[in-house]
């Protein structure tokens, strides 16, 4: 047949032939390489945090099976990870069927893993044998190390190829693997940093889905920063902290540990109502975190909803009202569901969604049964929540109502008539380059209205204090004017009809003044969006503005600076221009400026940092300098006992001397009769994980030439160690210390500091240069990275509980003495 011909005006392109030189076959790790999307999630959002959990995942599989009770993760300094636990550590014998080291196909070679039957795990998260190969394929390089059978193995890969055999390296009297990784910036691009917060979050839940494992976390790019998780009551015990700051209704917390033989699931569940109107439900499966839910949560639902109405009904608690929705029954419950089986089904690799069909019928006839058990048993408690959940169904009832004087159909929406009457509103309906700038105060309304980009800038004024949500239910959240205005202006709709696609700005800006006052209007904005509008976080449509804090002026030279830090950075170089340190401490005079005397401030500001870290545990920097041992070492551990402190200065000494104190304890109850170890002191141990940061600090101190005796005043009989001078100050010193602070007076000469405590201070100019100006205004988007801990800061700091509020300002009043703006 002849070739038809090409339409008119189309050119075959023969260069892009599509033949059988088109077809690429990638082999190996090389197709996570090329869409490392499927495989661990977006590289610029989670899927770099993916990669610790697929590590992470293996040594919780060791713990599930009961071969390990300890896991280490640090961040190191240079960004890479590493993950240690004791289990049984990978086998490291020559695999039958690929003929290399099994720990080499583990790494290398994709679905290998010892999750596709039931013998070496018989419960497990990591199934599809991908993750932790594929954590090869995307890191830059990757370690690991052995321990088994005696002996110490060691193996390094990078971007998933094997550079350096497995080989045996030494003894060793433990089991246990170590994977060393650094994430490859050619698959993360910029996104190869860390964040501490969100990683410690998944570790508090693996801990408490996991009594009795020890996880320990450290950031060795921050001194002193490090968590210990460990929860010997699980699920109760997670219960009890996500509730923390507000008031449950019943003390004991439910809690159902149940075990259906036909599939072989176990089900573990602990709820706990409070006073709070918001539903918190967790769901795990085989312990990994079901975001999006799932079959395991419908079961439990429905389970929920079914049993508490037939027992109102039974029980003659209905009267004339209608049975409450699944939705009012969980008003206020904090709920954790885990279950644990052999074959769970997710939705992808990052296993966001349980679907194992199954699972539903499980969870439902397992928790209904024990529930409705639970609830004949406890009467009292029974009717209680009942009677919460009518009053619930009533005040959405009245929540309905309240939302037909906001909601307006879509053409209103558009339209200036139907808008709150202090919105003045943007010219264009492009909700992409749309702004909406949430004011505080009239005035600062008034200048934003004048100083602002009227076509894409809208202005909403609020007036006064926001209302609190976190202490109201909806129907008295939508009866508050200023929410009323933001709703009608946002055009999303709240609560049940909150939709995201009826919304008229793609940014939402607060922008409140820099004092106290500002601050507490930003968090209750805070607190309403993340109560009731939280897909706006979510979806990255909430920003702060930053107006600056200083404007600063010398001579006719003006310059508006954002933070205290960019502050003192700005006034240290400034003041470093022209001084010079006289050094004569030593006995011979040198001078040191320019970089090196720059150098030196920087590292005196270290020990500042130091010292502030050490005050937290109730030591000067000075005190802790003066407990260096003969050797010159610094303590790493703090044992008191009583009302005594013993120091230690290695992990072993700490262990031997707790031992110590254990037999000591032991030996008193048995030669006493009638008592218990409850009866004696105990001990506290405390960490000084700075120790590292400190030694390096003074070993840089010592590169400079300088003993770090003299940091601090030695009253010694050498006359003036130090001069500072610059071309118009001479000062002189008898320690260190002093340095940087004297530098940054030097710096402030001349200098006019005025401090901006209100958006009002501005003029219309002013603020659109600072604050509203898209091409030089700095804006911090909110994001929700830590849901859980978000949680808590939210009820601790807004909810009803005096106590733990108190609490929680004691404990953090001295971290930010030097930042408080009062």
């Amino acid at each position: 047949m002849a070739e038809e011909p090409m339409p008119a005006g189309i050119k075959r392109d023969d260069t892009n032939a599509y033949n059988e030189d088109s077809i690429q076959v990638l082999e190996g790790l090389q197709a996570v390489r090329k869409r490392p999307g499927m495989y661990i999630g977006d590289p610029s959002t989670n899927g770099l945090n993916q990669c610790i959990w697929e590590v992470v995942d293996n040594a919780i599989d060791e713990a599930l099976a009961g071969y390990c009770d300890t896991i280490d993760i640090a961040i190191n300094e240079d960004n890479s990870i590493t993950v240690y636990d004791n289990g049984r550590g990978i086998p490291v014998a020559i695999h039958t069927s690929e003929g290399k080291p099994t720990v080499e196909v583990v790494m290398t070679v994709l679905h290998a893993g010892g999750k596709f039957d039931s013998k070496s795990y018989k419960v497990s998260g990591g199934l599809h044998g991908v993750g932790v190969s594929c954590v090869n394929a995307v890191s830059r390089w990757l370690e690991v190390e052995v321990c088994r059978d005696n002996k110490r193995y060691r193996i390094r890969f990078e971007r998933g190829k094997t550079t350096e055999p497995l080989s045996e390296i030494g003894t060793s009297e433990h089991t246990g693997t170590v994977i060393r990784f650094k994430p490859d910036y050619e698959i993360f691009g910029e996104n190869t940093i860390f964040d501490f917060k969100s990683i410690a979050a998944r570790l508090r839940e693996l801990s408490f889905l996991n009594k009795g494992v020890r996880i320990n976390f450290e950031d060795h790019r921050e001194e002193g920063k490090a968590e210990v998780f460990y929860h010997a009551d699980g699920l109760s015990g997670f219960v009890k902290y996500l509730n923390r700051g507000k008031e449950a209704l019943h003390p004991k917390i439910i809690h159902f540990d149940l075990h259906d033989p036909e599939s072989d699931t176990d089900v573990e569940l602990a709820l706990q109502w409070n006073d709070g109107y918001d539903e918190r439900l967790l769901g795990f499966a085989n312990n990994i975190r079901t975001r999006d839910g799932g079959t395991h949560l419908e079961g439990f639902k429905v389970a929920l909803t079914r049993v508490f109405n037939t027992y109102a009904r039974n029980n003659n608690l209905l009267g004339k009202d209608k049975a409450p929705s699944g939705e009012d029954l969980r008003e206020g419950l904090t709920a954790i569901v885990s279950v644990k089986m052999g074959d769970p089904k997710f939705s992808g690799q990052t296993k966001d969604k349980l679907i194992n069909s199954e699972v539903s019928g499980v969870v439902q006839n397992l928790f209904g049964n024990a529930l409705a058990q639970h609830l004949e048993e406890t009467p009292a408690i029974a009717k209680g929540l009942v009677r919460k959940a009518l009053m619930a169904q009533q005040a959405r009832a009245a929540a309905r109502k309240a939302r037909e004087l906001v909601r307006k159909d879509r053409k209103g929406l558009l339209g200036a008539s139907n808008m709150p009457d202090k919105l003045r509103d943007c010219e264009s309906r492009q909700v992409d380059e749309t702004e909406l700038f949430l004011v505080e105060g009239d005035s600062a309304g008034g200048s934003a209205k004048v100083g602002s980009d009227a076509r894409v800038q809208a202005i909403l004024p609020l007036r006064g204090k926001l209302l609190n949500v976190e202490k109201a239910r909806i129907d008295k959240v939508l009866a508050h004017n200023e929410i009323a205005n933001m709703v009608q202006a946002f055009g999303c709709g709240i609560g049940e009809e909150f939709n995201l696609a009826g919304l008229r700005y793609g940014k939402i800006v607060i922008m409140t003044d820099a004092d106290v006052d500002g601050s507490h209007i930003r968090t209750l904005l805070l607190t309403f969006f993340f109560r009731q509008m939280l897909p706006l976080i979510e979806n990255g449509h909430i920003f702060v503005a930053q107006p600056p804090l200083y404007k600063v002026s010398r001579g006719k030279k003006s310059e508006y600076v954002f933070n205290e830090g960019k502050l003192e950075v700005w006034i240290t170089d400034l003041g470093l221009q022209d001084a010079v340190l006289l050094d004569r401490h030593s006995g011979i005079e040198r001078e040191i400026s320019g970089h090196s005397l720059r150098e030196l401030v920087e590292t005196l500001s270290e020990f500042d940092h130091h010292d502030h870290v050490l005050a937290l545990k109730g030591l000067t920097l000075e005190e802790y300098l003066q407990l260096r041992d003969h050797n010159d070492v610094l303590p790493l551990y703090r044992v008191t006992v009583g009302e005594v402190d013993r120091y230690c200065y290695t992990e072993e000494d700490a262990q031997d001397l707790v031992r110590d104190i254990r037999a000591r304890v032991e030996a008193s109850v048995a030669a006493e009769e009638g008592t218990s170890v409850s009866d004696h002191p105990g001990y506290e141990i405390l960490e000084f994980t700075e120790r590292g940061h400190v030694e390096r600090s003074l070993d840089k101190l010592r590169m400079m030439g300088f003993n770090p005796e003299f940091l601090f005043d030695t009253s010694s009989d050498r006359v003036d160690p130090f001069v500072l001078s610059d071309n118009k100050e001479r000062t002189v010193l008898t320690s260190l210390r002093p340095i940087p602070a004297v530098i940054r007076l030097y710096g402030q000469r001349g200098l006019d500091i005025q401090r901006y405590k209100g958006l009002g201070e501005m003029n219309p100019e002013q603020l659109w240069e600072t604050t509203m100006d898209p091409e030089r205004r700095a804006l911090v988007q909110v994001t929700l990275s830590d849901g859980i801990e978000a949680e808590q800061v939210f009820s601790t700091l807004m909810g009803s509980d005096v106590s733990i509020r108190r609490d929680f300002i004691e404990r953090y009043a001295l971290s930010v003495a030097k930042k408080l703006d009062i």
